[in-house]
């Protein structure tokens, strides 16, 4: 019994940390990529960082078309993750739990309120976009 109670126990806490666990492809030369990177680790998720040359493939791979794309691919329980994403919109998506593929932000907006992207000194008007399962995405949330 107490054997039973260490495994269950032990099974407990490993799908809790991988909930927060989130895998990173990036260029290992992409230096926003890496505040992007830290802004995760900052807001409390594990992070592995895994470096990638051809990036087009895992793209490809997570079916995230060429109008979403971004320069690093998170991926998190079944979500993907595209581009400059803040952590509170991450988070809101595992807690609402929508039948999606992920989050974009397409292209590279720069500004203070887009996390890895602190380029300049104000702040940038962009879209966080969900993306459904067929491909068509709808505004998340807007900043400005």
């Amino acid at each position: 019994m107490k054997y039973f109670i260490l495994i269950l126990a032990f099974v407990s806490l490993s799908c809790g940390a991988s909930k927060n666990k989130v895998s990173v492809y990036m260029s290992p030369t992409c230096g926003c990529c890496k505040k992007w990177v830290s802004h995760l680790k900052d807001n409390g998720f594990e992070v592995e960082s895994i470096y990638e040359n051809n990036m087009r493939s895992i793209k490809t791979k997570y079916k995230i078309s060429q109008q979403n794309t971004s320069c690093h691919t998170g991926i998190i329980g079944s979500y993907f993750i595209e581009g400059h994403v803040p952590a509170s919109d991450i988070r809101e998506l595992l807690e609402k739990n929508p039948d999606v593929a992920g989050l974009a932000v397409p292209g590279m907006p720069a500004g203070t309120n887009v996390p890895g992207m602190e380029t300049i000194n104000e702040k940038a008007e962009y879209d966080v976009l969900y993306v459904k399962k067929d491909g068509s995405s709808a505004v998340w949330k807007h900043y400005n």
